[in-house]
């Protein structure tokens, strides 16, 4: 079995969908479609469930994607530790600066253990650029959200996290279980600045052109709605300040956990940090 062909069924697995698979490695999906159906006589063994609901693992599949994440992070731990030794064992990462989430501490702690002689680095940007610096070249990869321009850049999602409007804990709607975007059409939501990616900004703008005051920074937005009764998005997993609050807001798409690298990058740094993200902080 190749590493290569190896590496083919964890992305399949990964992504349950042939098509998404084919797009993270960079393939069309014929030729990969071939790779897991030869790696399936190989092993005598069907590795997916195939209906036209979609794709599922079998026991076997299973099996194989514990075992093999395992042989490619033991692959990829060997290019890094020779990387180390010649002193360019290095990688950036690029956080948003909304991050409170606890999966990424433990996201760090297994990065660490499986990685202990690389040097690690962290960009942490403002809300004005959801790629954290991958496009300028300021990262390797990045841990962030979507929706934003993904060309040019390979992006797999890792979980969603529905959203909340935030408030202050006085405003008449506080006091709601749940809104709709319709009950805040009257507001003044916070804004990105001019050269914001487009689709991030009609995303945390509730799909409809706002106006309110323009903000870089969560504590910006925070502020915002302190002093100005300003609205805005977050996600439900953020815990504000006690004089606000966070309503639910059910119409709203939820927020797309996500991580994010430039395509056809072979770091194994990166390849690494892909696969110990996707089974730390997905569902």
């Amino acid at each position: 079995m190749e590493l290569r062909t190896l590496r083919y069924f964890v992305a399949v697995a990964e992504e349950l969908h042939f098509g998404r698979a084919a797009s993270r490695l960079h393939m069309s999906q014929p030729p990969l479609s071939r790779a897991i159906k030869q790696l399936e006589t190989e092993l005598g063994a069907a590795l997916f469930d195939r209906s036209p609901a979609g794709v599922a693992l079998t026991a076997v599949g299973a099996v194989l994607l514990d075992e093999g994440r395992a042989l490619l992070d033991q692959a990829d731990r060997v290019q890094v530790r020779v990387a180390a030794a010649a002193g360019a064992a290095v990688i950036t990462i690029g956080v948003l600066g909304d991050t409170t989430d606890p999966g990424a501490t433990r996201l760090a702690g297994a990065y660490r253990r499986q990685h202990p002689g690389a040097e690690v680095r962290i960009r942490e940007t403002d809300l004005t650029d959801p790629t954290c610096g991958l496009r300028a070249g300021l990262v390797d990869v990045a841990l962030t959200r979507a929706p934003f321009d993904e060309t040019g850049l390979t992006v797999h999602e890792l979980r969603s996290d529905p959203v909340g409007a935030v408030l202050r804990s006085d405003d008449p709607l506080a006091r709601h279980d749940s809104l709709m975007l319709a009950d805040l059409a009257d507001r003044h939501w916070f804004q990105f600045p001019d050269g914001t990616d487009p689709l991030w900004r009609t995303y945390w703008n509730g799909g409809e052109p706002r106006t309110g005051p323009v903000v870089r920074a969560v504590q910006e937005c925070l502020q915002a709605v302190l002093w100005n009764g300003t609205v805005g998005m977050i996600p439900l997993g953020h815990k504000p300040p006690e004089e606000l609050a966070v309503i639910p807001v059910t119409d709203m798409a939820p927020s797309r956990v996500v991580v994010a690298w430039m395509a056809g990058d072979t770091n194994p740094l990166v390849r690494s940090f892909v696969r110990i993200a996707t089974a730390g902080l997905s569902p």
